[in-house]
């Protein structure tokens, strides 16, 4: 399906690197042991799925009955098979990359931590929602970062929208008002408010995203919407810890999680559902603007214990 292969690409270096491994635990055995499990519970945790989502899994794995019959395939493929089924039915969601419909305009505020690739995920994000046809407006809260304004504008322009910032050195928190008052003034559908990156444990820098959060909501109550924070899949565990501080400090409802084609350990997302109760919305897979995909189960779990055509 046409929908797997983005995810087959972006999972390449997690099915290869990493559960491509589970053939070879079977290799001359039809008898699935504890051996064999502990083997798989170590493949899943080098995934960066996390200890406690891994023993979730392997605890499934016990308790299923896997059927002898020659016609239901090889050990090892029903195991791959159930492991993709429980993989999908845990991070299923209701709406899967969507966003609210309720608000106008929809205010989204996103964060992370330097590096992450977070402007560059909001210029991704524009251009997906602007191609599903909703209007979009971007506002540049990073004030701190000379090139900051520079580069939001630059990918505003790639997905077709318009840019609001202002001088280096403005108050964040004015920037992101002003930027609502006229997303407003104009009847736009989503307001995209980029802030500046930061270091998950600076309590003062994480005051000033409360700030910027209390200010939208002064003007626009429930605002801001959504919170999405972005997060480098190569990071893996630390990520976890990123996420727990961002959570605690505003409220994070949603993750879009970079670079996923660059790391062989895809299962942080199972992580980040699991163990902190805060859904991926957005999954990175290349470095073209419509290379961030709205989030699919099916075809994550597909992507990394499928087979794939590209091996």
């Amino acid at each position: 399906m046409a929908i797997f292969q983005p995810w087959n690409r972006g999972l390449r270096k997690t099915r290869k690197n990493v559960f491509s491994r589970i053939a070879q635990i079977f290799q001359n055995k039809t008898v699935l042991s504890d051996d064999m499990l502990e083997e798989i519970e170590a493949l899943l945790i080098e995934s960066d799925a996390g200890v406690e989502t891994s023993q979730s899994l392997i605890d499934a794995l016990k308790s299923h009955q896997f059927s002898s019959d020659t016609g239901s395939g090889q050990p090892e493929d029903q195991v791959m098979r159930f492991l993709k089924r429980t993989i999908q039915e845990m991070l299923k969601e209701d709406d899967p990359g969507s966003i609210r419909e309720t608000a106008r305009p929809l205010v989204m505020l996103v964060v992370g931590v330097n590096g992450s690739g977070k402007t560059t995920t909001i210029g991704k994000l524009a251009w997906n929602m602007k191609d599903s046809g909703r209007t979009v407006l971007v506002a540049g809260a990073d004030t701190f970062r000379a090139a900051a304004g520079e580069q939001l504008d630059v990918w505003a322009k790639r997905a077709g929208v318009d840019c609001i910032r202002q001088t280096t050195g403005a108050d964040p928190a004015s920037v992101a008002f002003d930027a609502l008052e006229a997303a407003v003034a104009r009847g736009v559908d989503v307001l995209l408010v980029d802030t500046a990156g930061r270091l998950h444990n600076k309590v003062n820098l994480m005051e000033e995203l409360k700030k910027i959060s209390r200010v939208l909501g002064k003007r626009l109550p429930g605002a801001p919407h959504e919170i999405v924070l972005v997060l480098d899949a190569t990071t893996g565990q630390n990520g976890l810890r990123q996420a727990e501080q961002f959570a605690r400090a505003v409220g994070v409802t949603q993750v879009a999680l970079t670079k996923l084609d660059g790391t062989a350990r895809g299962g942080i997302v199972l992580a980040i559902k699991n163990t902190l109760g805060i859904p991926v919305k957005w999954a990175g897979v290349g470095e073209g603007i419509g290379d961030l995909l709205p989030f699919d189960a099916e075809a994550f779990a597909e992507g990394m214990l499928g087979e794939g055509k590209d091996g």
